[in-house]
C-alpha cells in the first residue's frame, strides 16, 4: 500500500519508514504469537504507534501479511541471487543443487522468524492463505523452473506434482531446523537435503 501522506519527499520518506516499522513489528508478532493470535492493536503497540496510525497504511492484518510476504520475497530473491543463479546450477549434480538452494533458505528462515508464519505452515487460515497466495505462486514457479532444469524428462503433470511435494518437504522440516539448537541444526539440514535428493532421484 501507499502511505496516505504523500506530499513532499520528506513526508514520503517518513511514510516509508513508518511502513517498515509496522512490517518489522508484524513479523515479530507473527513469529511470537502466530498469525491468528496476533492483532493489529498488538502490532501497533509493538511498532510504538497508535492503531489509527497503523490503519493509515494498512487496511487490516491480512493486508499487513500481504505486504510482509512481498517484502520477504524481495529479500529472499536478493539472498539467493547473492548465492547462486539458475545458470550456475545448470548441469550440476542434484545433491549440489539441493545444497546450494537449501543453504541460503535455511539462513533466511533463521534470520527472519516471521517468515515461518507466512510460508512454512501447511494449515493456514483462509484469510492468510488468500493474502499470501500470489507470493506462494511465485515461489512455486521458481521451484518448478529449477526442477525443470534438473529433471527435463518430467511431463508437465509430473513436474507440477514434484514441485508441490518438494515445497511441502521443506515446509515440513524448516520449523524443526529453525527451532533446533545451533549444534544440532547442521544434522537436520543434512537430513532435509538427503530427503530432497532421495525424492528427486526417484523421479529420474
Amino acid at each position: 500500500m501507499t502511505p496516505t501522506d504523500t506530499g513532499t519527499p520528506r513526508r514520503q520518506e517518513r511514510g516509508r519508514r513508518r511502513m517498515e516499522q509496522i512490517l518489522h513489528a508484524a513479523a515479530d508478532e507473527f513469529a511470537r504469537l502466530g498469525y491468528e493470535a496476533a492483532t493489529t492493536n498488538g502490532i501497533a503497540a509493538a511498532a510504538g504507534i497508535s492503531p489509527g496510525s497503523l490503519y493509515q497504511f494498512f487496511s487490516g492484518k491480512a493486508d499487513i501479511a500481504r505486504a510482509l510476504a512481498g517484502l520477504y520475497r524481495e529479500q529472499l530473491d536478493a539472498a539467493q541471487s547473492a548465492a547462486f543463479t539458475r545458470e550456475d546450477l545448470a548441469g550440476l549434480p542434484v545433491p549440489d543443487v539441493v545444497a546450494a538452494v537449501i543453504g541460503p533458505l535455511v539462513e533466511f528462515n533463521i534470520a527472519h522468524p516471521g517468515f515461518k508464519a507466512l510460508f512454512a505452515r501447511t494449515d493456514m487460515p483462509a484469510e492468510l492463505a488468500e493474502a499470501v497466495a500470489p507470493i506462494h505462486a511465485v515461489i512455486h514457479g521458481k521451484v518448478g523452473g529449477l526442477l525443470a532444469v534438473l529433471l527435463p524428462e518430467l511431463s508437465t503433470k509430473d513436474l507440477e506434482r514434484a514441485t508441490s511435494v518438494a515445497i511441502q518437504l521443506v515446509r515440513g522440516m524448516m520449523p524443526l531446523i529453525v527451532a533446533a539448537d545451533p549444534a544440532a541444526r547442521p544434522a537436520l539440514v543434512t537430513d532435509l537435503r538427503n530427503v530432497l535428493v532421495g525424492y528427486l532421484d526417484t523421479l529420474r
